[in-house]
């Protein structure tokens, strides 16, 4: 981009006021949203009606619990979850940069601000959800395409109003909003797709989908292969499979771990050119300090006592600049290959939970606390996005800080023509540390040769633990003893070294604790990532869940049969009946039978019920 260019924009954005706020629009937004929320909640069925004496008896048997997606056992319309989560991007970043503030409360109370705002945003946004979720196909689509294509109006002239911005230039809003758009365009054809499936059902041009199954496909093709004897010799796995994933078909990921995965990448791409246009504001501001020193050399004739001072702090300042830019890459595909091997992780962990093996879960943890775990997976997909954001933060400024040394210890005293000093200094630290570890080395091959008994059998791998040599070994351990305290500070300063570069690499990964065996208990991310598996795994188990199964048909099928029996015991047991007629006539049998139930019969809110008791009550009167 031209810089005339760039300033240009920047100028039009300081001048250009958007007749659209999107804040303000988020509050306006909950009035569509809920008046959404009432239409499909009125036509949701409650399955236990009140008694005549509450008062919310008077709604009869309609404005049911309206749910957005089951967290738990959600395996279909995986993609669409997440694509619904992914529309809600910018407003989650906007909440994790602590820029809600409606209103004005102390510092302390600021959690509650935060609280409340996060129960707007998901109000705003729950229509997308329980529209693609609601049993009334026709109805949910037409609403959740109509309010997609509100908010997708609506962000589309934001844009075009204030496209440029003040850091990135030109059309610096729609890298912010492209995201939100592309998900709210997936959005709209799928509600699109949804009611057109819907109305063609409607008119009977096309017969209706089966009631979904309790047990998924996926899960009984697991309990199928468990039955299964295992192959006598595997075939042949590519590269591709053996070190990186393999695709398992008996596998499926919940809903929940796919819209986590997808908003978590949506976040970190907004959080790195949000972080880009710090960096833009900063280099801004070094530009101008820059500038000064410059003058300050030039008034100074560059014989002032400052005047290295001042060259070192620029080159510091262009380095610096330099290597934050460069590491932004290795920094965000370090976080983004941590999402996929997080989705490894997890089917990795299932699995073996699935077979009964714990041994991965250190001890603590093996037992958790069954409110701690519901309360986990409430928390983990909130808190598996803040670890990457943070982790991508904190590995971009440890990236950093690598690169720095490596700019100070080998590229700048090359450009400055200090080329054989670095040699030198690092042809000394080289041997240093190989002399180091030659003694090491050879410490462990003389215990191994002088002071260890000969193996016990010609097949033992190594010699057993028992001294030889008694004398010979004391004499060894005294003089070495105070080598050893000298060569014990520099394993105490790598081990220092080591976990700060290991904790902070991998402070992103949840899925892995970073503190040390016994303290595990400290880190409540891995907590969180433990207690949602064991929810998932007492939930969602293949094998549970066929056991449920087939308890459920089996007593379904001999309900069946002993009704069918009952009402017709000249005919098979296959014979179609309908199960709401056949419920009827026995009632109507019982009731003509023994007409004093008419009267205690509980009385339905529906006309041709109440007909039909008078019609019984006039009968047992005459």
């Amino acid at each position: 981009m031209d810089y005339s260019t760039g300033e240009m924009a920047r100028q039009l954005n300081d001048s250009c006021v958007g007749s659209v706020d999107m804040e303000l629009f988020l509050h306006y937004s909950l009035i569509p949203s809920l008046c959404i929320i009432l239409v499909l909640s009125f036509l949701q069925r409650r399955e236990h009606c009140r008694q005549r004496d509450d008062t919310s008896y008077l709604l009869g048997d309609h404005f049911g619990i309206v749910i957005p997606l089951d967290f738990v056992g959600t395996f279909s319309n995986r993609w669409s979850y997440g694509i619904a989560f992914g529309a809600t991007a910018n407003r989650v970043m906007f909440l994790f940069s602590e820029g809600y503030q409606p209103l004005q409360v102390p510092q302390w109370a600021q959690a509650f601000v935060l609280l409340v705002g996060g129960i707007e945003v998901g109000l705003s946004h729950f229509p997308f959800f329980a529209c693609l979720s609601s049993e009334f196909r026709l109805v949910s689509s037409i609403l959740g395409f109509s309010y997609s294509l509100i908010w997708f109006a609506v962000t589309v002239l934001h844009i075009t109003q204030c496209p440029h911005g003040r850091f990135l230039g030109r059309f610096e809003a729609v890298m912010f909003y492209w995201p939100s758009l592309l998900c709210l365009s997936f959005l709209l054809g799928r509600f699109l797709y949804m009611s057109v499936k819907s109305l063609r059902v409607h008119l009977g041009w096309e017969l209706q989908t089966e009631e979904k199954s309790f047990l998924e496909i996926h899960q009984a093709e697991h309990v199928k292969q468990l039955l299964r004897k295992p192959p006598l010799q595997e075939g042949k796995k590519s590269w591709f499979q053996t070190r990186i994933y393999e695709w398992d078909p008996c596998f499926q990921f919940p809903s929940r771990m796919i819209g986590t995965v997808v908003l978590a990448f949506i976040c970190l791409y907004l959080f790195i050119v949000i972080e880009f246009c710090v960096f833009v504001y900063v280099r801004e501001k070094l530009d101008v300090l820059e500038g000064e020193l410059e003058s300050y050399i030039a008034s100074m004739n560059q014989t002032g006592t400052l005047a290295p001072v001042v060259l070192q702090v620029k080159e510091l300042m262009n380095v610096s600049k330099g290597v934050w830019v460069a590491t932004i890459l290795p920094a965000s595909l370090t976080c983004v290959s941590y999402l996929f091997h997080i989705l490894a992780c997890y089917r990795k962990h299932m699995k073996r939970l699935w077979a009964g093996n714990k041994h991965f879960l250190p001890l603590k943890f093996r037992n958790p606390s069954s409110s701690g775990s519901v309360v986990a997976i409430a928390r983990y997909s909130g808190w598996q996005i803040a670890y990457i954001l943070w982790g991508y933060l904190i590995i971009h400024v440890v990236q950093s800080l690598l690169g720095l040394v490596i700019m100070y210890s080998l590229v700048l005293p090359i450009i400055h023509n200090q080329g054989l000093e670095v040699l030198h200094g690092l042809g000394i630290g080289i041997l240093t540390m190989s002399i180091v570890l030659g003694l090491m080395i050879v410490q462990v091959w003389i215990a191994s040769s002088f002071f260890l008994q000969p193996k016990v059998g010609a097949a033992d791998k190594q010699k057993p633990l028992a001294l030889n040599n008694r004398k010979a070994f004391h004499n060894f351990n005294y003089f070495l003893f105070f080598y050893n305290v000298l060569l014990g500070l520099g394993a105490c300063l790598s081990r220092l070294l080591i976990s700060c570069i290991l904790g902070t690499w991998l402070i992103a990964r949840i899925d892995r604790t970073i503190m040390q065996h016994g303290y595990e208990e400290a880190d409540m991310g891995f907590g969180a990532w433990v207690g949602m598996l064991y929810v998932d795994h007492c939930h969602t188990n293949p094998v549970l869940v066929s056991f449920c199964h087939v308890l459920i048909t089996g007593h379904r099928d001999r309900k069946l049969q002993q009704a069918v029996l009952y009402g017709h015991p000249n005919q098979s047991a296959g014979s179609c009946v309908s199960a709401r007629c056949r419920t009827r006539w026995l009632l109507l049998q019982t009731l003509i039978n023994n007409p004093g139930l008419v009267i205690l019969r509980k009385s339905k809110l529906g006309h041709g019920s109440q007909e039909f008791t008078q019609i019984l009550l006039t009968s047992s009167e005459s």
